[in-house]
């Protein structure tokens, strides 16, 4: 079994979740995982809609895989700049908005000009609305974002350059406790990806070729549902790196990898989830599988578009999904160990 260098695959997520990359704008990220293909002599290719495909060639180049993670998270657009000076949102991706409720946030402008503010009800203070401020109903109507700038008029917001259709980003606030718990915003799918190159830096460590032609495909629109637009010729399985769901329901832990049997699209192939399961029993790797109810991934996307590729899909346990997220760097280590056991054995 290869090594997982974890200092590499630590250092590089909190990277990559301190670079804003809400769908719609990853091209800062991109660039960055673009580097990280170089790095390793991997040669790069870019799709129409500005994915990455990394491939590194195997002993079997006849019978390609496919192992996609992305990059693109949840955030928000501006909907409507209103008279008092405060912004009205629309969301990007699926999540709850008492979930970002006083959250920091970044505004990003067109010509990339970056302003700070926070995500609130528009009745916030408990001493000036009182049991309302409790009670009231959080969607798209009554939440507002508040800009850090002095601003009291529509026209005093339009003149800083913020106009309809603007990026807001969500403050990651990354950090790993001394117990080894890695607490964030954006884990999914951030730590896939880092876990990802850290399965490529334990084949390059060894100077080992992967045992199938394996392609390594970054997408930037996952969260919206059309993250996968072209597979490679030879493909013949996808393997999506996601995360798994830890509720008091479900069986994926924080500490194991998640091999899913089941989403809300579709069953993952059973004889696919077999040599995955068969791999981890190998290996002594600490797995679980599990049925999640909402939920998809590049992987079923695919199938249910009607690629003709095998599917499959597993990673990390995380809890609170789609919340401030919260995983272990076992269960990262566990997903990076069965991602180089699956490309290599």
């Amino acid at each position: 079994m290869l090594r997982i260098d974890m200092g590499y695959v630590n250092s590089l997520m909190l990277e990559l979740l301190s670079i804003p990359s809400v769908g719609g704008d990853c091209e800062e990220a991109m660039a960055r995982v673009e580097e990280e293909f170089n790095r390793f002599n991997i040669s790069v290719s870019r799709t129409n809609k500005g994915a990455l495909i990394g491939t590194m060639k195997g002993t079997d180049d006849d019978h390609h895989v496919l192992i996609a993670s992305h990059v693109d998270t949840l955030g928000a657009i501006v909907r409507e700049i209103k008279s008092n000076g405060r912004l009205k949102m629309l969301q990007i991706g699926g999540f709850a908005w008492n979930s970002v409720e006083g959250e920091n946030v970044l505004v990003r402008t067109m010509d990339g000009t970056e302003y700070s503010g926070s995500i609130l009800p528009y009745k916030a203070s408990i001493h000036g609305f009182s049991d309302e401020v409790r009670d009231m109903k959080r969607d798209d109507d009554s939440m507002e974002l508040r800009l850090d700038e002095l601003v009291k008029t529509k026209e005093d917001v339009l003149n800083l350059g913020i106009h309809v259709g603007d990026l807001i980003f969500f403050q990651p606030r990354a950090v790993i406790t001394p117990s080894g718990f890695v607490k964030s915003r954006h884990l999914d799918d951030k730590a896939c990806v880092a876990l990802m190159f850290g399965a490529i830096k334990s084949l390059c460590d060894e100077g080992k070729m992967p045992s199938r032609t394996t392609h390594f495909y970054v997408t930037n629109y996952e969260e919206m549902g059309h993250g996968i637009s072209r597979i490679p010729e030879k493909v013949t399985e996808f393997a999506a790196l996601d995360i798994g769901i830890v509720t008091e329901a479900s069986a994926s832990e924080e500490t194991a990898v998640t091999i899913l049997a089941k989403d809300s699209r579709t069953p993952y192939d059973l004889s696919f989830r077999k040599r995955l399961v068969a791999l981890a029993e190998k290996y002594g790797i600490d797995y679980r599988v599990d049925v999640h109810y909402r939920y998809g991934s590049d992987a079923s996307i695919a199938a249910i578009a009607g690629f003709d590729v095998n599917f499959a899909c597993f990673g990390p346990g995380v809890d609170a999904t789609h919340h401030y997220e919260r995983t272990h760097v076992k269960a990262i280590e566990e997903t990076a160990k069965l991602l180089t056991a699956y490309i290599s054995d």
